[in-house]
Order: structure tokens, then sequence, then C-alpha cells
């Protein structure tokens, strides 16, 4: 069996985990399941990134050495993967000596190559990213979050990121979905061809790390101990090259660039595919420790079963691209699709079975929704190849909606009261055809619901475990007629809105406090900005995207208003209601590049909402002139 191998990131222990790590691991391992059913033997691995400065910082505000710390974290890890009924096959911590081993290996074989050299670093370096910022100054902000970095000077060892310019820039233009989705890709491709410098990858004034092989006072830096240990976990085994990296897109740059020059270096194969998905959004802002606005997995699960989170994650956000998250958004979504759809499909037609036909599935016969079926085999085998979750579900819930409606034309409590031999058997079609494609949509869905699933399947009857289910013999009439059913209860049973969130909201505080006290953590005010002015923090919350006018036109009623539609690169263009109509005609704004404040609440003005503000300045007269750009920049880039 061919195998393939995928992987999360290795998880910082600088925080206990929240949902975004667990949108990553759930859609990883929706992943290695799906390439089960392709007929794959999908390894997953996950791990634990668990040395650098903020876990040395974080490990002594606590009074705990940065082991006993990362010790914790990491236990807090592994405990949410078992809890969420997450499978995982392979994992490293990075503190593993065996992960020490492959470090020092892949590190002696870059140096023997002639690209690591000796020097030293004076410069800015922010300690939240670990990151080495040359192109700033003293007191710089961070280009990558903004906090004030720190100037350091140490002597280093050097990686010639620098003699790998063109190298990447081939790889990306010979292997075009190497970096995914083409958002991610082009970003990628525009930072390699400014030119690259080259890396530093130890230090000398940190010792919570992995000592380099050449001397005993450097320990590597961050980035190249982590990176590796996609390697060291399946050290030994026949499993590398990975077949994808599954990140979120603040790491890409890492992960695409830094990541395949060193394997590049040392002569090792490169992994073959990148993904970077999008952020999740909650209360239109990017969900971060530092703000405070973190959602956990646990009350949900604890509410509402994690299969009910696994689905809303990958049917309501395009993967690939940010997405908004939010309690009543998430239960409205069990409600109407898991509640109301699957499960009241599987439900009526198991229980009409057991009524009308003694518990025994009758033969049946074609209809237009066996057609439908095997389309819709098709359709989400293609859409989660490609990662399209959001997709692939739809095309399930169409095939739902249409047997649903089939079961309304055909009426089957009326015709079994008709005892003619042609309504028993039109009796015994309907009731096939909507078994059949119960049986169809819950093999589909097994991938994403892989608790619930189980669970009608077994009320289906099936012997053969769902596991064992391959796209290559999913077809429709492979539901055996005289097979008995088995007992029928509710798997997703109806869950009122306002005392879910409630619950939800009151645990989701309690976790707060819990591991804020694992953590050590004392909440103290932040400090105020000096003379009046705003913090970097709170100028860091203003998403300022840059977009493209699709449409314009004005505003009936209102002189003043015009309305756009614009994109910013999502998978719809924006609504947005801007007072711009006495300066600029709707011809002047068609396919002009603008800047917008992306995260803003939206508003409704003269009945028509609008997403984001666009951004002018004011001059002289009153009115307002846009601001844009002199070079060509890509739909979507964010402003920094």
């Amino acid at each position: 069996m061919p195998k393939y191998y995928l992987t999360t990131p290795l998880y910082y222990v600088n925080a206990a985990p929240h949902i975004g790590h667990t949108y990553t691991t759930m859609a990883a391992e929706t992943i290695a399941r799906f390439q089960r059913m392709q007929g794959f033997d999908a390894v997953m691995f996950t791990g634990t990134d668990e040395h650098g400065q903020k876990v040395e910082r974080a490990a002594e505000a606590m009074g705990k050495s940065p082991q006993e710390f990362a010790d914790a974290i990491s236990a807090e890890f592994r405990n949410q993967w078992e809890k969420l009924n997450i499978r995982v096959d392979r994992t490293i911590r990075t503190t593993d000596p065996r992960h020490h081993r492959v470090v020092r290996w892949l590190f002696q074989r870059c140096l023997d190559n002639g690209f690591i050299y000796k020097g030293s670093y004076t410069g800015q370096y922010c300690v939240y990213d670990e990151l080495y910022v040359n192109e700033a100054k003293p007191g710089d902000p961070c280009p990558e979050c903004g906090r004030t970095t720190e100037t350091v000077t140490e002597e280093n060892y050097f990686f010639k990121l620098s003699a790998f310019t063109e190298r990447l820039l081939e790889l990306y233009e010979t292997q075009p979905d190497f970096i995914l989705p083409e958002t991610r890709r082009n970003e990628v491709l525009s930072f390699v061809r400014q030119g690259l410098n080259d890396l530093s990858i130890s230090r000398t004034t940190l010792k919570w790390g992995i000592p380099l092989p050449v001397e005993g006072h450097h320990v590597f830096y961050v980035w190249f101990d982590a990176l590796i240990g996609y390697m060291s976990a399946v050290d030994g085994e026949d499993l590398w090259p990975a077949d994808l990296h599954l990140i979120g897109k603040e790491i890409v740059r890492f992960h695409a660039i830094f990541w395949p020059a060193f394997l590049m270096a040392a002569e090792l194969p490169l992994p073959k595919r990148i993904f970077a998905h999008g952020w999740l959004l909650f209360e239109n802002d990017k969900m971060s420790k530092s703000r405070g606005n973190i959602v956990r997995a646990e009350p949900i699960r604890e509410v509402m079963g994690a299969d009910a989170l696994r689905y809303f994650l990958l049917r309501e956000i395009v993967f690939g691209q940010d997405g908004a998250f939010s309690y009543d958004a998430l239960v409205n979504r069990y409600n109407s699709d898991l509640a109301n759809g699957l499960g009241n499909l599987a439900s009526r037609t198991l229980t009409m079975i057991g009524q009308y036909r003694g518990g025994a599935i009758p033969e049946g016969g074609e209809t237009e929704i066996a057609a439908l079926a095997n389309d819709t085999i098709r359709t989400v085998r293609g859409a989660f190849g490609r990662f399209e979750f959001s997709k692939g579900l739809e095309a399930v819930w169409a095939l739902i909606s249409a047997v649903d409606k089939f079961i309304v034309q055909m009426a089957p409590w009326k015709v079994w009261r008709q005892r003619d031999d042609a309504s028993q058997r039109q009796l015994d079609v309907t009731l096939y055809t909507a078994a059949e494609a119960l049986r169809i949509a819950t093999a589909l869905l097994a991938p994403v619901l892989p608790q619930s699933a189980p669970k009608i399947w077994a009320q289906l009857g099936m012997t053969e475990p769902i596991e064992a289910v391959r796209f290559d013999t999913l077809a429709w009439g492979g539901l055996p007629p005289g097979q008995k059913v088995g007992e029928v209860s509710g798997v997703f049973p109806r869950i009122e809105l306002k005392e879910a969130v409630a619950k939800m909201r009151a645990m989701e505080e309690q976790v707060t406090a819990g591991q804020a006290a694992l953590l050590g953590k004392k909440t103290e005010p932040a400090p105020a900005p000096a003379d009046g002015g705003i913090g970097i923090e709170d100028f860091s919350k203003v998403e300022l995207r840059v977009a493209q006018v699709k449409t314009a036109e004005r505003v009936k009623g209102a002189d003043k208003l015009m309305h756009m539609k614009v994109d910013i690169g999502e998978a719809e263009p924006r609504s947005i209601v801007a007072g711009i109509a006495e300066a600029y005609t709707p011809e002047q704004l068609v396919n002009r590049k603008v800047v917008i404040v992306a995260n803003l609440q939206p508003r409704k003005l003269r009945g028509i909402e609008s997403n984001g503000m666009i951004v002018a300045a004011s001059v002289e007269g009153g009115k307002p002139v846009l601001a844009g750009f002199h070079e060509d920049i890509p739909v979507g880039a964010r402003l920094k």
C-alpha cells in the first residue's frame, strides 16, 4: 500500500492549545482519513516546538525550569488531540534526544557542503517571532507582529540562504503546486525575487536549545531546530519526503523558503507540497494570545461534540482563506446541517424501514437519485483532493436535500396504506433509495465526522467497518437488500442556541482561568502610551488590505454615497459603502486599486451593508482623495 505522510506544524509551547491549533490539526487528520479512503497508508504527524527565548522567559516567570514548563504544555497538546478524537500516528518533541541527533546530522551535512560559516551579528531581533529583522533599526517594530524589536550583538553561525535564491525560484516555477494556495505562492515568489540574505542559525546568548556539534556555547536558532522535526519523527522509516506540510499562513516563509533551502544544502529530498491555510477571525479580529480573544476547543466539545466543531470549520470556511468563527454561527450550522439535515434523514429513513418493512432493507430500483449519488462521490473525491472541503461538503448536502425532496414527493407514509403490488413496489424503491443515499453520504462524511458517521453506519446495519470503505468501490447499489437495520437513535439532537452559547462562553472563561494558572500568568493592564499616542499593539489591530473595485454605483437618494463591490482575494467580493460619490464617478473607480480597513464590524448605510471602510485623505474643499499605489501590488496584500 503506498504511503502518504502529512504534517501539522510543531506547535510552540509558549501557551496552551487553542482553536487555531485545533483547526490545523483537525484539517490534517481529515486529509489523512480521506487519503486512506483513496487507498493510501496515511501517516499523520504533529509535535511540539519547545526551545527558544520565549519558552525560557515564560518558564522563568513561573519559577520553573524550561524543561518542566515544556513538559506541562506539551502534555496539554497531547491531551487535547486525544479528547478531540484526533489520531496522531507520529510525533516529536524538540527536546527529544532522537530529534537532537537528526538536527546535528543535518547541520553537519550543510557544513560539509559549504553552506554554513561563522560570523557575527549586530541588529534587531523579535523575541515573539524568534526572528532576526535585518533591515530594522533600534526601536523599530517587528514586520511580522508589530512588537518592538531588541538590539542584539553576538557571534553566530550563518546559513548561506543567499546562495539559494535562483534554485528556490526554479522550484516554484517548475512545481507551481509546491506552495498552495496561489495567493501564498505569489507572496513567497515576490519575497524571494527581492533577493535573500544569509540567515543566522545559532545563538550564544541563549542556553535553552540544542548545542551545535562544533562549539559548546552555541545553540541552534529555533527555526533551524524545529523544521527538522518533520524528519526526526520518522527517522529510520521509509516516509520522507513528506507529501504535505499543512501550516498557517503566518509561517509560510519559514516553510517555503528556509526549509527547502536547508534540505537543498544537505542534498536531501524536498517535501512535495506546502499548504498554508488562513486565519480564524473572532469578532472580526484575528485570534491571538496577545489580544486575549482566544477560543478553545474544550467547551465546544463538551457542549456540542468534536464532530460539530470539525464540520463547522471545514464547511463554513473556504480552506486557504481567512474565516470567521462565532458561537452563534457554530450552533446555527449544526442545527441546519447536522440536526435537520443528515440527522433527520437518518432518523426518518431508518424509522420508516423499521415500521414499514420490519427493519429489513427492501429491494430497490433505479431513480434519478442514483445518478446524483454517483456524481456526488466523484465531486467529493475531487474537491477533498484539492483541499476544497467546503465545496465537497456542499455537494453532500445537495444530495441530502435531493433525497429529502424525493421522500416528500413519494410520500411513503401514504403509499404504505395502499396494499396493491404497484404501491408496495414504489414504497420499496423509495425506502431503498433513501437508505442507499444515506449510506453513501455517511461514507463520504466519515473523514469529517469520525465519531458520528460510524454511529449512522451501524444503524444502517453495515458490518464492514466504515474505515474500510474505499472510493474505488464506493458506488450506488452497495446496500444489500434484506440487511437488518440497527436500533435507531438520534445522532444529532437539536441544540437551543442561547443556552448553548451561554454555556460555552462560561466554560471558556473557566478554561482560560485554568490555563492561565497552568502558565503562571497574571493579568495586568497594558501600560498607557506616552504623550497620548497609541501603542503599536493598537495599530496592529487595524487590518489594511489592497482591494480592487469590481463594480461601483451611486446610492439612490444619497449624494455622497457610493456602493462598491471590491475584491480582496476572498471567495466573494465585499460590499463597501463610502462617502466618495461627489469626488469620483463609478467609471473612475472600476478596476482601481484602493486601500480598505478589512476588519471593521459590518454596518448598514441607507439599507446597504458595508463590510469595510475605504481609506482616503481629507483635503481642502472637503472632497476625499483615495489612497493608492505607484507600483503594482497584488489584490489582498496587507499593509504594514
